[in-house]
């Protein structure tokens, strides 16, 4: 099975306010977090990770993804450039890449950390995953809304855990 998700943030004490995330303490959320994944993925599973895996690693920063199931894929966001500089944060990871095209079950899909308007297929049908603008009520978020095909991967629009494409597609069905 393939998985997608963005913008965990683990051990990043402001998102919880920034994002409203439901939680009373960073190590509350870091925990849900780890939790809320392996109740999903299993240890064979692919997931995409588009960006934003922790706020900042430093040498004794908890990295929570070895407690998480899966095979993960980086899609590289802002805040991963300086923590792939830590050894032990780029080994986590079986792949890293700015921008990806991969295919989930024969459909064309464009993996890539900022949400982009027109892409690799755009015409034809396949999909873009993206993340970085969490759930803000924002200009860039009510133009994505209105582009087919298109989908926030981001944790605090999918209930805190990876999204299978068939889950982002049915989820972009429902009305706000």
């Amino acid at each position: 099975m393939i998985y997608y998700t963005a913008d965990l943030h683990l051990s990043h004490e402001a998102i919880i306010k920034y994002c409203g995330r439901p939680f009373e303490t960073v190590e509350e959320m870091n925990e849900a977090i780890v939790s809320r994944w392996n109740e999903v993925v299993r240890r064979t599973d692919d997931v995409y990770i588009l960006g934003d895996v922790i706020f900042r690693v430093k040498e004794d920063t908890p990295l929570y993804l070895d407690r998480m199931n899966g095979v993960k894929h980086l899609i590289v966001g802002n805040h991963d450039v300086k923590n792939l500089k830590k050894q032990r944060f780029a080994e986590m990871f079986a792949t890293v890449d700015h921008y990806l095209v991969i295919r989930d079950q024969k459909r064309k899909v464009v993996l890539f950390h900022y949400p982009i308007v027109e892409w690799d297929g755009f015409f034809d049908g396949a999909y873009h995953i993206y993340g970085h603008i969490h759930n803000n009520d924002n200009q860039a978020n009510r133009i994505m809304k209105n582009i087919p095909n298109a989908f926030n991967a981001g944790l605090d629009l999918n209930d805190f855990t990876p999204q299978t494409l068939s889950q982002l597609i049915e989820r972009n069905k429902q009305p706000d």
